[in-house]
């Protein structure tokens, strides 16, 4: 009887890893696709800044220089 306690507490470990394992890689999934959508995110906005830089740069390099003013 011992035996056999003992291999339903080994199993019902064995179930409970397994149900464990299953959630992480769920888990694991999840925070890829997180990770992914947050680098396209940031890949959008860098892009976005360059753009913005590249306008700020061409309004600066239209403005007089202080040695043509009078």
């Amino acid at each position: 009887m011992a035996n056999s306690d003992t291999i339903d507490q080994i199993a019902e470990r064995v179930d409970h890893l397994l149900l464990r394992h299953e959630e992480l890689q769920k888990t694991n999934t999840l925070l890829s696709q997180q990770v992914q959508s947050l680098s396209l995110e940031r890949d959008h906005l860098k892009s976005r800044l360059a753009a913005a830089r590249a306008r700020v740069d061409a309004l600066i390099d239209r403005l007089p220089s202080a040695a043509t003013s009078p």
